[in-house]
Parts: C-alpha cells; structure tokens; sequence
C-alpha cells in the first residue's frame, strides 16, 4: 500500500504498561510481556500495511536492568524464543530489522540472535524496524560523541567540519529520518531517555491504553491526529 499523504515515515513507539497489564487480570508479570510481544507484532504488520517507512521500538533500556533478575531474564528468553519463531517473518514480508544500543554489551544467545536477524534481513527493502534494546539516549549521545572524538584524533575529522548532520552519522540511527511521530502508551507523559537526539520535533502521542492492548486501529487513530496537525518546525 502507498503511504497516504501527510503519513509520518518514520514512528517511534514506547512500549509501556505490560506489567499494570498483568496485574490489573492477576497474572504474573511475564504475562504482560508475552502480551506485549504479540503487540508488537501487530503494529509491526499495520504499519508495514500503512506503508510507514521505519518504526522504532523501544524494547529494554539501559535502566531496565534495575529490575529484579528474574524480570530482566525471562524478558530476555522472551525475545530470543521470538526471533527463533518468528524471524522469517521478517524475511517473507521484507521488513528489515535493525538492533540499536549498546547490542555488544548483552548475553551472547540474545546477541547473536539479533545479529543474525539482522544479516539475513538487510537486503529488505520494505518497512525498517530498529528494536531499542539495551538502549538510552544519553548513552547514545555518549557513544557517538566518543567515536567523533576518535575520528578527530586520527585525523579523519576536522574539529570545524562538525555539525549537527555529521554528529547524526554517528548516531545508532545513521541513515533514517528522523522519528515524525512518538507514541507513548499506558498514559505516562514522559520520554524515559528514549531518541533525545531523534524527536526534536517529533509529534508526540499519547494514549492511556496499555501497550498490550494497543493494535492497529490504535496505530491508524494516532496517524490520523498526527495527520492533522500543523508541523511548522519552529517557523
């Protein structure tokens, strides 16, 4: 499908609210989560069939870890057993996937799961979906500006030839636009350290349903209010 006018191409998504979820029908959190995963499943079929072009989804942040063992564990079994079941999906809808944060940090099966996924996907030429996993985005910045710095210092770089589109191309998300729209589900008015850099001037949405229960009529209602506001960017 063609993307409609006036569309955003690239959406942003902070998944929240798996664990109110859960505990709102009395079930373990980990329930939330799978939940939350066949969310996540669904918005990434709609907006593939909305024609958006990219879709980031902010999966795990550096802060997770804070969260007891056996969260942070089970939410990780819970992405690998869905890479392993649902990977070729990917492939047969040519959707890309894309991991951004500091990937080289996680447990090697999580790690190269994602890596894998990644190298059998990249010739797709559709929807590009990036999985904000072990992310943040002051680290992000942090890394960027590390990696700007080493350029400089090898003499790749001028000091003077840095600028806001060159320190861009050292970001996680070198090579998309960046984010028109940020969805913020469960009703929390916050960004949570999520594309600091990236939503400048995003449109920000935010709905009080929990992320598993956010679908694509959901997705298509945040569409339409983006489609009909005035984006003047400062101007």
């Amino acid at each position: 499908m063609a993307k409609e006018k006036g569309a955003p191409e690239h959406i942003a998504v902070i998944m929240d609210g798996n664990g109110r979820w859960a505990e709102r029908r009395g079930l373990p959190k980990i329930m939330g989560h799978r939940a939350g995963v066949k969310a996540a499943q669904a918005v990434m079929e709609a907006a593939n069939a909305f024609g958006v072009k990219a879709l980031t989804l902010y999966a795990f942040s550096t802060e997770n870890w804070k969260r007891p063992k056996e969260e942070v564990g089970a939410l990780f079994g819970l992405l690998q057993d869905y890479i392993d079941r649902e990977g070729g999906k990917f492939v047969k809808k040519n959707i890309r996937f894309r991991a951004i944060g500091r990937i080289k940090d996680l447990g090697a099966p999580v790690r190269e799961r994602l890596e894998r996924l990644e190298r059998r996907t990249k010739d797709n030429t559709g929807l590009i979906v990036n999985l904000a996993v072990n992310y943040g985005g002051r680290p992000e910045i942090v890394d960027a500006a590390r990696a700007l710095a080493a350029d400089v210092k090898s003499g790749k770089l001028r000091v003077e030839d840095i600028d806001e589109d060159l320190f861009a191309g050292y970001l996680y998300t070198k090579g998309l636009s960046d984010p028109d729209l940020l969805i913020r589900t469960s009703g929390e008015y916050r960004i949570s350290n999520f594309l600091i850099w990236q939503i400048a001037y995003a449109e920000i949405y935010v709905t009080k349903k929990l992320w598993p229960d956010f679908g694509r009529d959901d997705l298509k209602k945040a569409i339409d209010e983006y489609r009909r506001r005035d984006r003047r960017f400062g101007g």
